[in-house]
């Protein structure tokens, strides 16, 4: 019996990975218990290029291990979660509307009129924005900016970021649970949603440039008749 509990342990050891961001996470694990996953996560909010479809799957494997408890693990990484979008909330809190506009107006090919119906459309949906926002990837870390420059009712925003947050959370955390040490098969698939958001975020931008580089040109072309 002792023998066959050492050689589980030593088996599970061995499943664990050891290299790069799941590496890391796992050494955060193996040090804080739960409370490391939950710091990962804070982190995967301030540093986006930090995958939460990677992060909470292996937190869900290493909760089946025995590590640490399931309800546990969950609540510490929607705390994390929570506290990495307060920050952010706080960033944009910090810089103000007129900043950010002063900020925007800078950059090329964007409008007075473009910040404008940016903000009149976070006055309308920004409450959908911030929930749904949590299930995206970049926009989960993204959004909680505007929301801090708007001045979204605290509450309100911590509300909306736990939900959104223990929904996308639960649901990684239970599937790394299911599916064990193939907990790496979640991230797999989900790297193709991500690189779907990403693309359609890109071809969208792509087309901005392009409809206003041809205003531009237009304007240009109308001004030496």
């Amino acid at each position: 019996m002792i023998l066959t509990a050492a050689h589980t342990a030593s088996a599970a050891a061995n499943e664990a990975p050891t290299g790069g961001i799941a590496g890391w996470a796992t050494d955060l694990m193996d040090s804080l218990g739960a409370v490391g996953a939950g710091v990962a996560i804070a982190l995967e909010n301030l540093f986006p290029p930090l995958p939460s479809e990677v992060i909470l799957p292996l937190a869900g494997f290493a909760a089946s291990q025995g590590r640490f408890g399931l309800i546990t693990v969950l609540l510490w990484t929607t705390a994390g979660s929570v506290v990495g979008a307060l920050a952010l909330y706080a960033v944009g809190a910090l810089l103000g509307r007129d900043r950010t506009v002063a900020i925007a107006a800078r950059l090329p090919l964007v409008k007075a009129s473009d910040i404008h119906r940016t903000e009149e459309w976070f006055a309308r949906h920004g409450t959908k924005a911030v929930f749904f926002g949590r299930m995206m990837p970049i926009f989960r870390s993204m959004i909680s900016v505007p929301a801090g420059v708007e001045r979204m009712p605290l509450p309100v925003f911590l509300a909306l970021t736990t939900a959104g947050s223990l929904i996308w959370n639960a649901v990684f955390i239970l599937i790394g649970h299911a599916l064990g040490t193939r907990w790496h098969q979640v991230s797999e698939v989900v790297g193709l949603y991500s690189k779907g958001v990403i693309a359609v975020v890109a071809l969208a931008v792509l087309t901005f440039v392009v409809v206003r580089v041809r205003r531009a040109g237009k304007g240009e072309h109308r001004s030496t008749r």
